[in-house]
Formats: C-alpha cells, sequence, structure tokens
C-alpha cells in the first residue's frame, strides 16, 4: 500500500520514512507496513507541546494531567514574568521553551491622529481606534522552567501602520510552531519565519488587505504549508506559504460577499485542520475550514480547491476558532447576532441545504471560541453566560451566569474545563451534564489572551504579565 498524498504535509524525520515506504510499496520487504508508520505520525504529533492557537489539536483540550484547581493567596504563581510591549497572543510551547509576541507602537501626535482618521472607512470607528507613526514587532522566548525571558528577538518595524481598535493589539494573532521553525504573523503588517534554534529570521511576507480594527487571524500549520486567512474589508483570500522559504503555494479567493458595506466584508477567525491524509472506507478528506463573512468554507489544504461552502446569512467580523468533534465542526457566526451552527463536513459544493445539523442562537460568544469534552459542546458569552449543550443535536443542558466579560477561549484537561474572564478570573469546572463548579481563582491584570498548558500548570497572559501556575515541566 503506497502514500497516496503529498509528503510535504509532515516533519523533516517522518517525510524520510514515508518516502521509503513510497519508494517500496512491498513494507513486508522491511518488515514494516503502514499501520506501523502511521503509528510513529501519531506518536511524533502526541508531544507534550501546545504548539499554536488552541493547542495540539486546535480546540482548547489536551492530555495533560496534575493540572491545578486552586491558585492565589496562599497558592502564590510558580512563577511570574513581564512581557515587554503589547500584545494578546497567546503563548505557544514547543519542548521546555515558551514563545509570544509582542509590539511596541509609538503614538501619533492628536494633529496628525484626526489627519489619519478622516478616511471615511475608519469614521463609524474612530473613538474606538487608536493609530501610531510606527510599530515594532518581536517574538519573545521564555525558560518554561523559570519563566526567565531567554531572547526578546526585533522581527520588523513598520512605518505608518492602519489604526487599530483600542482593545486590540498589532500582536493579537497567536504564533505557531512545527518544532524547528516559529510562524509569527501580525495580520497585514506581515508574517515571518524564524529558526527557534538559531533566534535567526527565515522569511517574511506582507499581504496587503484593510482589517480596520487591527489583526485577529492566526496561521495555521499543516506540515510544511502555514495557511492564513486575509479577510479584510477590500480584499478576502486564503494563503498557504511554505514554512521554510515563505513562498506562495497557493492563494485563493473568498466567495462572493453579497454586502455592500465594505465593513462587514472583514473575518478574524484561524484556520481548523480536520480530517485524513491517508483515506480509507468512510474517512473524511483532510480538508481546511475557514469561516469568513457569510461563509463558511473548507478547503484542500494541500491545492486551495475549495471542496465546500456554507451561506451562514448576513454574518461579518468572525473571530471564534471552529472546532471538529463526529463529523461534525462546530462555527459561531460573528456579528451581528451570533449564532453557533454544527455542519457536517463530508460533503461537496454548496451544502447549505443539506449538511447543517442544527443552529443555536442564544447567548453565542463573538470572540471566545467553543469547546468540546465528551459529548457536550460548551461556550461562554461575552456578558458571562456559560451554555452547555448537547453536542450531538444542540439540545441546550444547562446554562449558568459566570459574571464578568470574556475574551478568551476555554481550556480542558485532566477532567477539568477552565474559563478566564477579562477581569482575571478562571473558573473551574467539572464537564459534565449539570453545572458542577470546583473553583474561582482571581489573578491581576486585564485577560483577553487564550490561557495554554504547559506540561502540569496553566500559562495565563495578562496585561504585561506572563503567569505560570502549577509544575510547569513533567
Amino acid at each position: 500500500m503506497c502514500f497516496t498524498q503529498p509528503l510535504f504535509f509532515l516533519p523533516a524525520p517522518l517525510r524520510l520514512c514515508a518516502s521509503a515506504l513510497t519508494n517500496n510499496c512491498s513494507a513486508a520487504a522491511h518488515g514494516l507496513n503502514l499501520k506501523i508508520a502511521v503509528a510513529i505520525i501519531a506518536l511524533f504529533c502526541c508531544a507534550a507541546d501546545w504548539p499554536q492557537f488552541r493547542g495540539p489539536n486546535g480546540d482548547g483540550t489536551a492530555d495533560a494531567t496534575n493540572l491545578p484547581i486552586h491558585w492565589g493567596g496562599f497558592d502564590p504563581p510558580t512563577w511570574q514574568t513581564e512581557i515587554p510591549g503589547r500584545g494578546w497572543s497567546s503563548p505557544i510551547i514547543v519542548g521546555d521553551r515558551i514563545w509570544l509576541t509582542t509590539a511596541e507602537p509609538t503614538a501619533l501626535p492628536s494633529q496628525a491622529r484626526e489627519k489619519k482618521l478622516e478616511a471615511s472607512i475608519y469614521r463609524d470607528y474612530r473613538d474606538q481606534l487608536q493609530v501610531h507613526s510606527s510599530v515594532t514587532c518581536y517574538a519573545i522566548e521564555v525558560a518554561a522552567a523559570s519563566g526567565e525571558i531567554l531572547r526578546t528577538i526585533e522581527l520588523f518595524t513598520c512605518d505608518n501602520p492602519p489604526p487599530i481598535h483600542a482593545t486590540n493589539g498589532y500582536a493579537s494573532p497567536t504564533p505557531a510552531s512545527d518544532g524547528q521553525r516559529l510562524v509569527c504573523h501580525f495580520g497585514s503588517l506581515g508574517t515571518v519565519g524564524l529558526d527557534t534554534k538559531s533566534g535567526q529570521l527565515l522569511w517574511k511576507q506582507r499581504f496587503s488587505f484593510d482589517e480596520i480594527t487591527g489583526p485577529g487571524s492566526s496561521p495555521a500549520i499543516d506540515g510544511q504549508l502555514v495557511i492564513i486567512p486575509c479577510d479584510g474589508a477590500d480584499a478576502q483570500f486564503v494563503v498557504a506559504l511554505n514554512i521554510e522559504t515563505g513562498e506562495t503555494v497557493w492563494r485563493t479567493p473568498r466567495p462572493p460577499i453579497d454586502d455592500p458595506e465594505r465593513i462587514h466584508r472583514r473575518a478574524f477567525s484561524t484556520p481548523l485542520i480536520v480530517g485524513q491524509t491517508f483515506l480509507s472506507a468512510n474517512k473524511i478528506p483532510r480538508q481546511a475550514i475557514i469561516p469568513g463573512a457569510q461563509w463558511l468554507v473548507s478547503y484542500d489544504p494541500f491545492t486551495g480547491r475549495e471542496l465546500w461552502r456554507v451561506n451562514m446569512g448576513d454574518c461579518h467580523a468572525i473571530i471564534p476558532r471552529p472546532v471538529f468533534h463526529g463529523g461534525l465542526v462546530y462555527v459561531c457566526t460573528g456579528y451581528m447576532k451570533p449564532q453557533l451552527w454544527a455542519v457536517r463536513v463530508d460533503g461537496s459544493g454548496d451544502v447549505t441545504h443539506s449538511h447543517v445539523a442544527w443552529k443555536y442562537d442564544k447567548q453565542v460568544p463573538e470572540i471566545s471560541s467553543p469547546i468540546v469534552v465528551g459529548s457536550e459542546i460548551y461556550f461562554v458569552s461575552s456578558l458571562g453566560i456559560l451554555t452547555c449543550l448537547d453536542a450531538a443535536t444542540g439540545s441546550q443542558l444547562w446554562q449558568h451566569r459566570l459574571g464578568g466579560n470574556f475574551s478568551a477561549s476555554p481550556i480542558a484537561a485532566d477532567g477539568k474545563l477552565y474559563f478566564t474572564s477579562r477581569e482575571g478570573q478562571t473558573t473551574v469546572l467539572r464537564p459534565g451534564q449539570t453545572y458542577d463548579e470546583l473553583a474561582r481563582n482571581q489573578l491581576f491584570g486585564q485577560t483577553l489572551a487564550s490561557p495554554a498548558i504547559c506540561g502540569h500548570a496553566l500559562l495565563i497572559r495578562a496585561d504585561r504579565i506572563l503567569y505560570c501556575l502549577g509544575q510547569p515541566l513533567p
């Protein structure tokens, strides 16, 4: 049995193994078979890293154990580190290193600010926007064991950057890594590839599109491809870059958007990669699912070819990342009236009327992503209403008011669910069909970044502080 898909989706060591199988399809001759090769791949990919936004699976879940329930008061953080600059990117973990991005903007004088905001496209937001004369973007490497900042790597400076929403930052997208390279994305300001060992800048790419309120989409890595949605007010497309060179592998335009309002054509979601690379009976194909304004679209990650699409109606500025479970992808539709849609992913073409399993429209978040644990899906609205639904049917099981405001996406591991509010309070729950609160914990500082899991610890970024709660290395 031969490998039938391109091999560049694999990390370098596994491409060699796969190539060997490809060149000699008689696996028995070498004492190997395809099941062993796939097992090796699974072992490689199931390391304890947290290499992207929302972790190893992109859905906020992990196999970690011994995570903390209580902190604060008599249970201080294991360590806390001041992070220079400003950013809401979530931390990622590669081995015993933590990586974040940050930005140092230089403000414009008030007179220059007013002139810059005269452009009609910004007028609806002018009271909410900040403008700057320049911004310098950085990658920061932190030792997981101690919290010591090992390197602050200057990536690039952008003069005359576009305005940005006051609650956003130029370093809001979360970086991603394949274990050897780090991809740092700053929206329309640019994207860079970095060698994690040497800190050397490998490449830089920049695509022009108008986000109006700043960047939000994080990159997704699939083998040697970096997939980035570029959904601006003026242009909407998805690109895939070669992670080694930064060269464009493919670029696919979004479906036409039936909306004359340019600001309603934007989206800020992060791609979710699902499906099998090696197909067998009843398996779904590998696909990159990326919500945009009006449309939920699935792409072939190798070629950029559109596989299927769903018309979600009058929706835009989608921020939550989709999650996948049991053949369904769950996507929040964004502004103005957010809904949660469950869509089967085995379709082809326009599947709007055939593959939508269910919809739900009460207290759905505009910013925070949902999470699936067991047979339930959980999500918290921006105003702190936590909802639990049956993931298969969309039936509501319970709702509970947590209080506070929420932007961070939840995480789940070790039989626990963690929801962190903007005010720095984390509610710890036991998953299930009834509300079962284990603890509430408070940290100082505003929190918009999503937590990450590092060993037996949680990492929470609040304002200029990165907190480590628990044992960071197993």
